[in-house]
């Protein structure tokens, strides 16, 4: 699993989500917040701004830069 991915099925398990949960919050699919988790896929850096922003986290923290 690629880093954004384990932090963002962290941050999601902590908040206690389930993918279809964030999907919704989010707007997006739950099979989009699947392929990021397992690192299938990435998303684009806006949607990654919507998603750090949720978590009220920074992009450096979901991919993994920063602690």
């Amino acid at each position: 699993m690629n880093k954004f991915g384990e932090r963002l099925k962290e941050l999601r398990e902590e908040k206690g989500l389930t993918q279809e949960e964030l999907a919704e919050a989010i707007g997006y699919s739950d099979v989009s917040i699947y392929y990021w988790e397992t690192g299938k896929r990435l998303p684009y850096l806006d949607t990654a701004i919507v998603i750090a922003q949720f978590f009220k986290v920074s992009l450096d923290y979901l991919a993994g830069i920063e602690d």
